[in-house]
């Protein structure tokens, strides 16, 4: 009968430490590193500082980046043929700014226009098996904030 109070006891304490990391699933996640500060997509949502959403409509998009072909034209590039993360990639001093993708964005978080046409306010080329374009898209407006690049909004 102690055994199953003690066991009783460890486990929500042991699932509450699991869910305050957000490290259900063990891994790599997509993070970039920005002058010192490193942005990381968010294994839970709610743990984000920055929510990003993606539209199919151009004209409802705060932010449109476009998905090159050519690493010469991109302004972000994510280009990796390794099977595993490399160890402190993006590790900083300090904790890392995470955004989440959201599927129903509020009016104020950046709404994301992906295509593979300009015009646009960033350009990305991704050759990765832990990005996915939507993932180097959402990193990069996070990286800035939700924001537009200013030579771009020129």
């Amino acid at each position: 009968m102690l055994r199953f109070k003690i066991l009783a006891s460890v486990v929500p304490l042991a699932v509450t430490a699991v869910f305050a990391r957000g490290e259900l699933l063990p891994g790599p996640k997509p993070c970039i590193e920005v002058a010192g500060t490193s942005v990381q997509i968010a294994s839970l949502a709610w743990q984000a500082q920055l929510h990003v959403g993606f539209t199919r409509d151009p004209r409802l998009a705060t932010v449109r980046v476009q998905i090159t072909d050519s690493v010469t034209d991109a302004d972000f590039t994510v280009i990796d043929d390794i099977d595993d993360a490399e160890a402190g990639a993006c590790e900083t001093s300090a904790p890392p700014q995470l955004v989440a993708i959201s599927q129903t964005p509020a009016a104020s978080e950046p709404l994301i226009y992906l295509s593979q046409d300009g015009p646009a306010d960033y350009r990305i080329f991704v050759r990765s098996r832990t990005f996915s374009a939507r993932d180097a898209a959402a990193l990069i407006v996070g990286a800035r904030g939700g924001h537009r690049l200013t030579a771009a909004s020129l």
